[in-house]
C-alpha cells in the first residue's frame, strides 16, 4: 500500500486528504460519501459518491442470478447435476437458464477483477458501520487492476491521517 501511495502525485495526496476531511465532517451515512478509485494505468485519482459506485464501477452479479442460485443449492443438496439442470429448466424455463449461465461465463472470460456483488455489498457493510457514530472513519480506496490483466482490484481503508489501517488476524 505504501508504494501505492508514493506513486500518487502531491495533488493527489491532497485530494486523498480532502475527501478524509470531507469524511471526518459528515454527520452520518449518506449517499455522498467519497470513495476514491485509482486506476494504476493511468495514475488517475478520482472520487466517487457511494451512491454512484456501482455505477462507476458496476459489480459483477452474473454468479447470483437466480437460476444459478437454485442449480448450486441442488448440487449442494446431493442432487445429482444432470437432475438439478433439469429442475432449473422446469422452474425457469430453458432460455432463462441457459441465457444466465452464458452471462456468468462471459464475464468469466472478460474478467471482473474479483469486483463481484458479494465484494460490492462488504464495502458497503464495512462503510456504514465506519460512519456509526463510535467508528473509526477510514476513507475507502479501490486500486483498479491492470486491464488485460488477472488480477484483482484491491481495495485500502485509509486513516485519516492517510496511513492504511492495518489488518490483524486473532
Amino acid at each position: 500500500m505504501a508504494e501505492i501511495l508514493e506513486a500518487l502525485t502531491m495533488r493527489q495526496r491532497c485530494l486523498l486528504q480532502d475527501w478524509a476531511g470531507e469524511l471526518q465532517a459528515a454527520p452520518g451515512w449518506c449517499g455522498s460519501l467519497p470513495v476514491a478509485i485509482l486506476e494504476r494505468c493511468w495514475l488517475r485519482l478520482r472520487r466517487v459518491p457511494i451512491e454512484q459506485l456501482a455505477l462507476a464501477l458496476p459489480p459483477d452479479a452474473s454468479a447470483d442470478a437466480p437460476e444459478l442460485v437454485r442449480y448450486r443449492t441442488w448440487i449442494a443438496a446431493g442432487e445429482p447435476a444432470w437432475s438439478a439442470q433439469l429442475r432449473c429448466w422446469q422452474e425457469f424455463g430453458q432460455p432463462a437458464c441457459q441465457e444466465a449461465q452464458r452471462h456468468f461465463w462471459n464475464h468469466q472470460d472478460r474478467g471482473n477483477h474479483g469486483w463481484t456483488l458479494e465484494a460490492y455489498l462488504q464495502l458497503l457493510d464495512t462503510y456504514r458501520r465506519q460512519v456509526e457514530p463510535a467508528g473509526q472513519r477510514c476513507l475507502p480506496l479501490l486500486v483498479l487492476a491492470r486491464a488485460g490483466q488477472r488480477e484483482a482490484h484491491t481495495l485500502h481503508w485509509l486513516t485519516p491521517l492517510g496511513r492504511p489501517m492495518r489488518h490483524t488476524c486473532a
